[in-house]
């Protein structure tokens, strides 16, 4: 049986991105990526709202903050190279309370220190870029912008696939043996060998971990982003991205407006416990999955913090015009007549054992293994650097002995 160099878990942008950067990185090296759809992108990347993120809400010197601003420079340009149409729009964040004004500026502040180009703007400006916008001020940032993330993964596997790499679709992980020499995965296909593994299993990238014998020391529980759209003959009332000031309190960035790149004007998400890792509808559930996410008790530790945003949230899931009223403190004239149901997404969102959300992407190496157990929202957007970051925590690893035989 061929042992490979490398098998990586998970067809998602962020396991096709890794897929190039190594073959990139070691040409000569052989790679596999498993996924278990019929088809890359299915879930995560498949279901997102399109947005290239700036990198201006995150921590200064993080992962996500610098992987990021350096992902959205190369993902704009890795579209333009390919064609891949896209638009750097740029973004408002409004304030529309007074309470809202230093968090604003916090966030001002924040998105300097990160290197990105931001502004602040007059009301006056913000109604000549979005002309129904309601607010008391606002800051602009105009390297945010749009893209379908499905064609930007499916140009990743092109190029993965013309270079040599291999893609075996429809291929369960069912069980790994991790040994020093090599990995072993016992798949619904068969066995799978390789030197070194990579799990960019993002919804099930905790369980992957576990079944390599790692204790991730989180879990995945899965949010879903419930969204609206305006009707046709009302997109005109958003012309870009419109955010509200997030909240501080709460691991979200509130409910707001996104210009798709086919035209089309989504309004949300909201964000509610799923009781199905890939739930992306109100009724989908599994019992297993159920039974895991309540009984962890870091998750009921994460609610007794968040209970009055997450009744909020769910009043939002189940009363259309509890959503309408928070669209409309971004755009008054929006009514419940104007918008309708548009398809959900589902976040990984890693949970520590202490009810504390891991707020950073996270990466746990290993003698011959990298697990990826933390790559929500921006991670398309940084796809590309996540890759390169990925390279550089292998690389070393290169000089073991299973590399040189």
């Amino acid at each position: 049986m061929m042992i490979y160099d490398f098998v990586i878990i998970g067809g998602g942008i962020v396991g096709l991105a890794t897929a190039i950067a190594i073959q990139e990185k070691y040409p000569n090296k052989t790679i596999i990526l498993v996924e278990k759809e019929s088809k890359c992108a299915a879930h995560q990347t498949g279901h997102n709202s399109g947005v290239i993120h700036s990198g201006i809400y995150y921590q200064p010197g993080s992962y996500k903050a610098i992987l990021t601003t350096k992902g959205n420079q190369e993902l704009v340009k890795f579209c333009q190279q390919y064609n891949i149409n896209h638009d750097v729009c740029g973004k408002l964040i409004v304030a529309c309370q007074e309470k809202e004004l230093p968090l604003l500026e916090n966030l001002y502040q924040r998105g300097l220190n990160n290197g990105i180009p931001v502004k602040k703007v007059s009301t006056e400006k913000v109604k000549e870029i979005e002309p129904y916008v309601s607010c008391l001020s606002a800051i602009q940032v105009p390297t945010a912008g749009i893209v379908d993330y499905k064609q930007v993964a499916q140009k990743y596997a092109e190029i993965f696939t013309s270079k040599g790499g291999k893609i075996r679709f429809n291929t369960k992980v069912i069980k790994i043996h991790s040994q020093s020499s090599e990995q072993i995965l016992i798949t619904n296909q068969g066995e799978i060998k390789a030197k070194f593994l990579l799990n960019c299993g993002g919804l099930y990238s905790d369980h992957i971990a576990r079944l390599g014998r790692i204790d991730p020391k989180m879990k995945i529980i899965p949010f879903r982003g419930e969204y609206y759209e305006l009707k046709p003959e009302k997109r005109y009332l958003v012309k870009h991205l419109i955010y509200p000031v997030p909240n501080p309190n709460f691991p979200f960035l509130g409910v707001h407006f996104t210009r798709l790149i086919d035209g089309n004007i989504h309004a949300g998400p909201n964000a509610v416990l799923s009781l199905k890792r890939e739930g992306y509808k109100k009724t989908d559930f599994d019992l297993q999955e159920f039974i895991e996410i309540a009984t962890y008790s870091g998750l009921w530790k994460l609610v007794s913090k968040y209970y009055a945003e997450g009744i909020e949230e769910m009043i939002r899931s189940f009363s259309k015009l509890a959503f309408v009223r928070s669209l409309q403190t971004l755009i008054p004239e929006v009514t419940a007549d104007d918008i309708i149901p548009s398809p959900s997404g589902v976040r990984a969102q890693a949970l520590k054992n202490d009810g504390k959300l891991v707020e950073d992407f996270l990466m746990i190496p290993t003698e011959n293994a990298l697990h990826v157990c933390n790559a929500p929202s921006p991670a398309a957007t940084a796809s590309l650097e996540i890759g390169k970051a990925i390279c550089e925590q292998i690389s070393s690893k290169m000089d073991y002995k299973q590399f040189k035989e």
